[in-house]
């Protein structure tokens, strides 16, 4: 521990990213990016963009991006917030929405960041546990509390909560935030987002990392009425007030105007990770419903870390967590067709 260090970042269990490698004959199913590139509209804007005005800062309110997602959502424009990543945007919402009080609930087995930020920030929080068949179940989160936060579908294990469950919580809880993360929701779930203009206490924050291919651009959004969106704008304001650059403005503005784009790739995707999971099953993985981009599954015969272990040696990463309930499952992002038919080849051989 250095002597420099502020008192609080002894305390911090940073949260670990999956393994970026740097060879690139590997099979890369270990942190939920696309298989498929960005729309072409969005390379375009952002090869456009890349002018010599880049010497300028870029608009630090980021509207021509606000402008499309609040078109394409049916919002207006000043209950769009936008950040470096969902991860920023996460973070913001964390010092400025969730401390209070009483605790922060979020499930057990989740994004592994939540806790990481009520480190950070200081938060008391309370984890509630996944019931039996690893879903979260609403009624456990009726009781007082500071806030909530809920990754619809959930991560790792992929399952979502439909609609009516969300407006359900944020009814029962009408003096309390209710934090719906849906950096998933475009593979099959149901979005929060309609249930927005009738609960002031609802944020919805999604992602282009995932449905849109953008992960490297970083780029996530929130929306929410307008007392809760500048709550995040008085903190962003306050850290950085440029976190989007001019590239990131137009390009993940055009990825969310190409609507035919982001419809062919997310229904590809959801249709290889139906194939994948009935792949899995045959090989005698349980495999957990998924309305995400990857499925989370476990093989009886096997420890998950061996799993992931041999997958390893022969060219192939997934992503194994070494925790409670969950250490035997591996989290598989669904790639192309081809992709997967390697990792079930190598599989088979495996087990």
């Amino acid at each position: 521990m250095s002597r420099f260090w502020s008192p609080v970042v002894a305390t911090l269990s940073p949260y670990v990213p999956g393994e970026q490698p740097k060879l690139d004959d590997v099979l890369k199913l270990n942190t939920n990016e696309s298989p498929y590139g960005p729309s072409p509209r969005a390379l375009a804007a952002i090869a456009a963009a890349a002018t010599e005005r880049m010497r300028l800062y870029p608009d630090p309110h980021a509207t021509r991006l606000r402008e499309a997602i609040a078109t394409r959502y049916g919002v207006r424009s000043d209950e769009v917030f936008v950040g470096n990543g969902s991860d920023e945007v996460l973070a913001h919402t964390f010092q400025g929405l969730l401390n209070h009080d009483g605790a922060l609930l979020f499930p057990d087995i989740t994004y592994s960041f939540y806790p990481v930020y009520c480190g950070l920030y200081g938060i008391d929080h309370e984890p509630i546990p996944l019931d039996d068949a690893m879903q979260v179940c609403i009624a456990d989160y009726l009781r007082p509390c500071g806030a909530i936060i809920l990754p619809n579908p959930n991560a790792p294990t992929g399952m979502g909560l439909p609609r009516d469950a969300i407006a359900m919580l944020a009814t029962e809880h009408p003096d309390q935030v209710v934090v719906i993360d849906e950096a998933y929701v475009d593979f099959g779930g149901e979005s929060a987002i309609p249930l927005v203009a009738r609960h002031d206490n609802l944020l919805v924050i999604q992602t282009l990392s995932k449905s849109r291919a953008l992960a490297g651009l970083r780029v996530g959004f929130a929306i929410g009425q307008r007392p809760l969106i500048e709550a995040l704008e008085r903190v962003k304001d306050s850290f950085n007030s440029y976190p989007l650059d001019r590239l990131a403005i137009v390009g993940a503005a055009a990825a969310i105007e190409d609507e035919a784009w982001f419809q062919d790739t997310r229904l590809r995707i959801m249709a290889s990770r139906d194939a994948l999971s009935q792949a899995l099953s045959a090989l005698g993985f349980a495999v957990l419903p998924s309305q995400a981009n990857f499925v989370f599954a476990r093989h009886p015969a096997h420890r998950g870390g061996d799993l992931a272990a041999a997958l390893r040696t022969k060219g192939v990463l997934v992503r194994h967590f070494r925790k409670p309930r969950i250490e035997d499952f591996l989290r598989i992002t669904i790639g192309t067709p081809d992709q997967c038919a390697r990792l079930i080849a190598t599989l088979r051989e495996i087990v």
